[in-house]
């Protein structure tokens, strides 16, 4: 008797049209295209991490509230913040990490600005041990940026559809 194993079909969403994944790359590509070059340009770095995974979001998942305006910039300032201030005040410590990553979370949660990649900016500022400017370039400079490319880019893919809402 031979057993047939078969797994559950699966609830996953369905595949995006070409078109779509084709916008979604060259809004990726742009987006972090331009934070690098305007780092180039300033002098001053612009590219982090984080920011890889917030095109993630609003070029793969536009709709979601975690790719919205509000969420991108004010996740990533409320959370760079947050890092900031405990590096300068506790220092960079695990304890320190783990403290920061936990009340960037809360923060963001109580300003309705949770925004995921943000939740790794608290470990990027203890890292970098980043100065208080760092909240201005790349994190306010670079969120802003994203933000733009993804206004354009997504609304050539269809017309008034980003942002859902910016407040």
């Amino acid at each position: 008797m031979a057993v047939t194993f078969r797994l559950p079909a699966s609830s996953a969403p369905a595949t995006p049209s070409w078109r779509f994944i084709t916008v979604s790359t060259l809004g990726a590509i742009a987006a972090i295209g331009l934070t690098g070059w305007l780092g180039l340009r300033s002098g001053a770095p612009w590219l982090m991490a984080p920011f890889g995974a917030s095109c993630v979001l609003v070029f793969g998942l536009p709709d979601s509230p975690l790719a919205q305006p509000r969420s991108i910039i004010g996740g990533h300032l409320i959370a760079t913040l947050v890092g900031l201030v405990v590096l300068h005040t506790l220092g960079d410590a695990w304890w320190a990490a783990a403290l920061a990553v936990g009340l960037a979370l809360g923060l963001m949660q109580l300003t309705r600005t949770v925004h995921a990649p943000a939740g790794a900016d608290p470990l990027v500022v203890l890292a970098a041990h980043a100065p208080f400017q760092f909240l201005l370039t790349p994190v306010l400079a670079g969120s802003l940026a994203i933000v733009t490319v993804a206004w354009v880019v997504n609304n050539l893919r269809s017309r008034g559809s980003y942002p859902r809402y910016w407040h």
